[in-house]
């Protein structure tokens, strides 16, 4: 199995220094940068990561908006590495596009076992579903991972077509909180929801005609969500 590469965005050289010597154990390659103008250079001179590993609190270019320069060109998986612990605080973090988060201090297990979560989600393949969905005016080609409304493709990012395929597939049955967290993120999350809460909302800005008034992805309060307005797949 080929080595996985991470960028490792950390300003503060004795993190960055213990996290490269224990994600180096692990068997990673780590590529590091200390501010965020240097990350984004890396990111457009050289061969892109596996997953990206970034502090928030950066000088200059902060994390946030590195996250959102990012997001603005693919869907590079990226764990965002922050001490900032409010629940705006880690919520602005995923609002710009994060795949997931750690909290300083950070444990090399933790963050050791969420990246191996993250790796595998970005190599699966969907091949136990038909290659294609139908949900209301929306097609998820699943074997290309790829969204359409008509002929106009939807950009997602790959955790956010995960969450979808997870619902569709459903077939209109709720799917609640923990078996999202279970299915789409592969990994224990402890009852923390705010992960899956903005994803929900990212995704709905993209899928819905009127993200306020949801036709596709629905909440059944206390619950879960359901996908609606779905057709059985394309055979």
């Amino acid at each position: 199995m080929t080595t996985a590469t991470l960028l490792l965005v950390e300003d503060d050289a004795r993190i960055r220094e213990a996290l490269r010597l224990a994600l180096g154990d692990e068997g990673y390659d780590v590529v590091e940068a200390a501010t965020g103008e240097q990350a984004l250079t890396r990111l457009a001179d050289e061969p892109l990561p596996d997953v990206v590993l970034l502090d928030l609190m950066l000088p200059g270019i902060d994390g946030l908006e590195v996250c959102a320069r990012i997001r603005e060109q693919g869907d590079l998986p990226i764990i965002m590495v922050t001490a900032r612990t409010a629940p705006h605080e880690v919520i602005a973090g995923l609002e710009a596009g994060a795949d997931d988060y750690v909290t300083k201090p950070v444990d090399a297990g933790e963050l050791g076992a969420r990246i191996r979560a993250l790796l595998r989600r970005a190599r699966a393949g969907e091949n136990d579903l038909p290659s294609s969905l139908q949900l209301g005016d929306l097609t998820v080609r699943v074997t290309e991972g790829r969204v359409l409304r008509g002929s106009t493709e939807i950009p997602l990012t790959k955790t956010e077509f995960r969450l979808l395929c997870t619902l569709v597939t459903a077939r209109g049955a709720v799917v609640t909180r923990e078996q999202l967290l279970e299915r789409v993120w592969d990994y224990g999350y402890f009852g923390d929801t705010r992960l899956l809460d903005v994803h929900i909302r990212r995704l709905r800005r993209k899928v819905e005609p009127d993200p306020g008034q949801p036709t596709h992805i629905v909440t059944v309060r206390g619950v879960g969500y359901r996908a609606e307005s779905g057709a059985p797949p394309a055979q």
